[in-house]
């Protein structure tokens, strides 16, 4: 390129830079769209790109406005689609950039928050900010800052507080600061948080059944045990004060050869849904709208990222349980992202949108679909 520049006049040579990233740019779209006619769904849904202009997109929150926030990992930015469902959704906007681990976002009274690492920061009346650089204060800079399993997805409970997984920060290790391998709740009023939930590996999503507003949380099961154990997790609390497992007890049942020689299964609570090994269950969400088929009507989403370390892949789909008198039934719901032992995305989050469309984040496409 260098020698090309010297036969150009630096504007002829701007054009053509310019020209390059567009055309990779529409590349790459056409690609993510031609990509999303291979992904397979029931009969009677269909899916569409609604973006891929967010690079390494996490966590989804949006606004009664209608503008999507989508915190992201490696990026380190938190991004806003202005209208996002509409027609005509506006432009992505990056709110904020250079901060470290941004994944997690929430909305409470026209505020965000985005959980950055050991940081919560919060953008006041944020649609009235919709621009680059956009002003935030500091909630608390005193939450574990450990990368291992560090980022923080965020939720706002039926109490009104701020619900914090914090992760181990390790694959298997019995930390001194009990706050690691646990959900926290902190206190708005007070920033104040307190342990939750404890015995959690990893978390990386969250929510409340509509109707019990009991605690629902997904957990990654440790590695290094083998191909298909132990089984991922989804786990429900009742209330505070409940210990899941880690580093103790996997999958309700297994316990650890290192630190659960004298543990017994009795003395934790179970999975209530067990997973494939590997499969990373993440982002999840009850279905509450009225879109989908009766037989959705309160069923669980689950983001399965897809394994890392596993001899053959698994995962990188999303998957529903759905609930009945005889019981609950897990299967796939789109599979798709991964081909042969190839993966072209990885679902990182689900969020059911007002209209009863599900919102779904591919943190390897930098993509939101839409599924109707």
């Amino acid at each position: 390129m260098p020698c090309l520049q010297q036969r150009l006049t630096r504007f002829q040579f701007t054009c053509l830079v310019l020209l390059s990233g567009l055309l990779s740019q529409s590349l790459w779209a056409a690609t993510t769209q031609d990509k999303l006619n291979q992904l397979q769904l029931p009969a009677g849904f269909s899916i569409s790109l609604l973006s891929d202009a967010l690079p390494n997109a996490r966590q989804m929150a949006l606004s009664s406005a209608g503008t999507l926030f989508v915190g992201s990992f490696q990026e380190g930015a938190v991004y806003a689609i202005p209208q996002a469902l509409s027609a005509t959704p506006g432009a992505p906007v990056t709110i904020a950039q250079g901060l470290t681990m941004p994944s997690g976002v929430a909305l409470n009274g026209g505020d965000l928050y985005v959980g950055a690492l050991n940081r919560i920061l919060r953008f006041v009346d944020i649609e009235a900010n919709l621009a680059a650089e956009a002003p935030f204060s500091v909630v608390t800079d005193t939450l574990p800052d450990k990368a291992h399993h560090g980022w923080k997805y965020l939720g706002f409970g039926p109490d009104g507080a701020l619900y914090i997984p914090v992760g181990a920060p390790c694959n298997m290790c019995l930390s001194d600061d009990e706050r690691f391998a646990s959900i926290l709740r902190m206190n708005m009023d007070t920033g104040a948080t307190e342990v939750y939930a404890r015995g959690i590996r990893n978390s990386v999503g969250f929510a409340w059944h509509p109707t019990t507003r009991a605690l629902w949380f997904s957990e990654n099961g440790r590695d290094m045990l083998g191909d298909d154990v132990p089984a991922e997790e989804i786990n429900v609390a009742t209330g505070p004060g409940a210990h899941f497992g880690y580093p103790f007890i996997h999958q309700g049942d297994l316990p650890d050869p290192e630190f659960g020689k004298d543990a017994k299964a009795a003395d934790f609570t179970p999975p209530r849904v067990r997973i494939q090994a590997h499969s990373a269950a993440l982002g999840i969400a009850f279905y509450t709208a009225q879109q989908f088929p009766e037989r959705y009507r309160h069923a669980l989403f689950i983001a399965e990222h897809g394994s890392w370390n596993r001899s053959s892949k698994v995962g990188y789909q999303i998957s529903v349980v759905t609930f009945d008198t005889n019981g609950d039934h897990y299967a796939p719901f789109i599979t798709g992202w991964l081909e042969d032992e190839n993966n072209w995305g990885r679902p990182n989050d689900v969020l059911v949108a007002p209209d009863g469309s599900l919102l779904i984040s591919d943190d390897q496409a930098g993509a939101i679909y839409r599924v109707s």
